[in-house]
């Protein structure tokens, strides 16, 4: 079962920032798109944020929009979540996921990626 490693969260105060990072180990997914998703206790796993392969297009949910920069490090085979000015509602657990390779675009529902991490833990303090 391919694994992605995420790393990165942790508690924070809101307006703070973290950078969330995800790696395949022993895998490399520079042919496809990669996700973000989150999960909030008691809420179902909700769209935060994609990259395209080819190109590096990106598209994000509503609510993170200027605060959250997603990104891509092909050779070093690591996508990021840069995520600024935290709110409290951002508190989630942030998982990494990555679609089918060569897939020109895909969208915010989870069906549409393959593989999956463990997520990271995000806590943000008022």
């Amino acid at each position: 079962q391919v694994q992605l490693v995420e790393s990165g969260g942790g508690l924070v105060q809101a307006g703070g920032s973290l950078r969330l990072s995800c790696t395949p180990p022993g895998r490399t997914f520079s042919s496809s798109a990669m996700g973000w998703f989150r999960q909030a206790p008691g809420k179902e796993r909700s769209f935060v944020a994609a990259i395209m392969w080819s190109g590096g297009s990106t598209f994000y949910a509503d609510f993170v929009k200027g605060r959250f920069t997603i990104s891509r490090d092909d050779p070093k085979n690591t996508v990021y979540l840069q995520m600024n000015s935290l709110k409290p509602e951002d508190t989630a657990i942030y998982y990494c996921a990555a679609a089918p390779p060569f897939r020109l675009r895909v969208g915010g529902t989870p069906s549409e990626y393959t593989y999956w991490g463990q997520g990271t833990q995000v806590t943000v303090s008022s």
